[in-house]
């Protein structure tokens, strides 16, 4: 059965966008060679749910081979959250304007595999209203000092599932009901 997994590569000091949305620091980041979490993580995603500012947002590899969910390597569907859905049809996208409904809809897609969450905000209401199962965040070498915090606003009990040390450390959690 999928899950909701939350993934973010987050700054050192909390944030997973700079000011405004900027995602250009992500570019920026060293390249630290492969890295055996975020390597097998986009195989095990069946689908992604993502809020409208993510989606429609700064995507760091625009305009190269590895512009898009983690970096380009994956295609499928995408449930995005908003009430403002564009005029025009976007392949393999789907978009709804209510949380239950989006999570329904990206958990049936994925099959056995996780929906993964991709955006503070639809991260936070999947958290808030109970439906988020677990978190992976990728620690980047990096200060922003502003902009969109991993979460906001919100509490919740964590169980470590594991955790990497290196360039980029890994934290996985389960969260707890």
């Amino acid at each position: 059965m999928a899950k909701l997994l939350y993934s973010a590569t987050m700054s050192l000091d909390g944030f997973i966008a700079g000011p405004g949305g900027d995602m250009s620091w992500m570019a920026d980041l060293p390249d630290t060679g492969p890295h055996e979490v975020a390597d097998n993580l986009w195989p095990q995603v069946g689908a992604l749910l993502t809020g409208a500012r993510t989606f429609f947002g700064d995507d760091p590899n625009a305009g190269t081979e590895q512009e898009g969910a983690f970096g380009g390597l994956w295609s499928g569907p995408q449930f995005v959250l908003t009430h403002n859905p564009p005029a025009h049809q976007v392949s393999d996208t789907t978009f709804l304007a209510d949380l239950p409904s989006a999570v329904t809809a990206a958990l049936a897609a994925a099959g056995d595999r996780y929906v993964n969450v991709l955006g503070a905000d639809v991260a936070g209401q999947c958290l808030a209203a109970g439906l988020l199962d677990e978190i992976l965040v990728f620690i980047a070498p990096v200060l922003l000092g502003d902009g969109t915090p991993l979460f906001r606003h919100h509490a919740a009990a964590l169980e470590e599932i594991s955790s990497t040390a290196g360039p980029t450390p890994t934290i996985w959690y389960r969260v707890r009901r």
